[in-house]
């Protein structure tokens, strides 16, 4: 049954049927074939997807995030960026990677960072001489910055589907992201060197320009560290901080940066909606399809299948990352977590791994398999911006793919780097 329910879901695919239908379509013979639940309970399950406290965090971070968006801070934030590293080798390509680092706070999304990027800050790389293939490479892969930095949408995803604290995965997060940032810009500075790319500014602005833009951008700076505290001593929930955040933002958007007016508060709300519907669709559907693969004891037999193959621990974590990273290249990353991550997580912990460690190791890797041809929504989103062609791409990206498999190696080897953050403030 579990090979039935394979085979319709890639050929539902293959027939280009919505993730979200052919997750729910894929597990039909479970409940028809076998009559081990009436079919009612498929209805049961969808709107039980729903009835969930933790999965408020949700639309309250989309949400917020959407109001960050239209209230000026892209623009300041884009602007300190640029004082910070503009400098450097490859100016502007820095620019990007330190602009994910810092909007993973407010985004939350590595295909929303990557689209916005692309239109903003694409051409103007291009118009300083950055290649096309060479501008999708870095804008591509500094999206994935965002996967680790909270709020992110992929972490809660997770710490829901595999009850794992939403809390210690946001604090786990961000010594991976930091390194991630410092990985990305120590691989753009090499590439600039090689390729010419000059700096964006021609000198190192002073420290009162840095200041300023500092004390422009310090509302938006300070969305991630407010979480954190809240997190440290108990303020709230992973649920509950959504919700201030939006009242947060509405507060910066009306009464700090006054750019939040009712037109753009309109536009934010309806965009959260659309965002929303598209993420809640999915959960919806792949808790039918998680139902059936309960029934059929999925993560059981696959965890007694693995096992008969190896017991060596270092062996089954890389054949889960040879798992995600091909599941990463066909689905998006949010269909991604609710399907493939509560089969996965129980070989993970049953060879003894922290949950938290490996949900950050799997959410990043699962935005990284967005990265990838043949599919990969990041990369086909960045390069369809910026009319790339696929096989382009892949070459400029080689570079940075060496940078990845270093970056994820390190990650999964030391889980200190994870779990140092989480062991000590919560």
């Amino acid at each position: 049954m579990l090979i039935l329910i394979a085979v319709l879901f890639t050929v539902f695919l293959i027939i280009g049927m919505p993730v979200a239908f052919a997750l729910a379509l894929a597990s039909v013979p479970v409940f028809i074939l076998t009559g081990a639940m009436p079919p009612t309970v498929v209805i049961q399950k969808m709107v039980t997807a729903t009835q969930s406290f933790p999965l408020l965090a949700v639309p309250f971070f989309i949400l917020a995030g959407n109001l960050m968006n239209v209230t000026g801070i892209t623009f300041r934030l884009v602007k300190f960026a640029r004082l910070l590293t503009g400098w450097m080798a490859g100016g502007l390509a820095q620019v990007s990677i330190v602009l994910s680092f810092m909007m993973g706070g407010i985004s939350g999304s590595a295909v929303a960072d990557a689209s916005m990027e692309a239109r903003l800050l694409g051409p103007s790389m291009i118009k300083q001489g950055y290649s096309k293939a060479s501008t999708a490479a870095v804008l591509a892969f500094g999206s994935v910055i965002t996967a680790t930095i909270p709020p992110s949408i992929g972490l809660i995803l997770f710490g829901f589907v595999n009850e794992v604290s939403i809390g210690r995965l946001f604090l786990a997060g961000i010594l991976p992201g930091i390194f991630l940032t410092i990985v990305l810009m120590i691989t753009s500075w090499f590439v600039a060197h090689k390729n010419g790319y000059k700096p964006d500014l021609p000198t190192v602005p002073s420290a009162k320009e840095l200041w300023s833009s500092f004390s422009e951008s310090i509302w938006a700076l300070a969305f991630p560290v407010i979480l954190i505290v809240g997190f440290r001593f108990g303020l709230f929930t992973a649920t509950e901080a959504g919700a201030f955040l939006v009242f947060y933002a509405l507060c910066v958007g009306f009464f700090v940066y006054r750019e939040l007016d009712w037109k753009k508060l309109y536009e934010a709300v309806t965009g959260s909606v659309s965002d929303l519907g598209m993420v809640m669709l999915l959960i919806i559907m792949a808790a039918v399809l998680g139902y059936a693969m309960t029934i059929e004891r999925a993560p059981q037999q696959i965890t007694e299948f693995v096992t008969t193959l190896t017991e060596n621990p270092v062996l089954i974590l890389t054949l889960v990352v040879a798992v995600l990273v091909i599941s990463g290249m066909f689905l998006e990353g949010a269909a991604n977590i609710l399907l493939v991550t509560p089969i996965v997580m129980p070989v993970l912990v049953n060879a003894g791994y922290d949950p938290v460690h490996m949900g950050i190791l799997i959410v990043t890797l699962i935005n990284f398999g967005g990265l990838t041809p043949p599919v990969g929504v990041i990369m086909f989103t960045v390069c369809g911006i910026l009319d790339v062609k696929t096989g382009a791409y892949t070459r400029a990206s080689i570079p940075f793919f060496i940078a990845m498999a270093v970056f994820f190696i390190l990650m999964a080897a030391v889980p200190s780097l994870t779990l140092l953050l989480p062991n000590a403030l919560m």
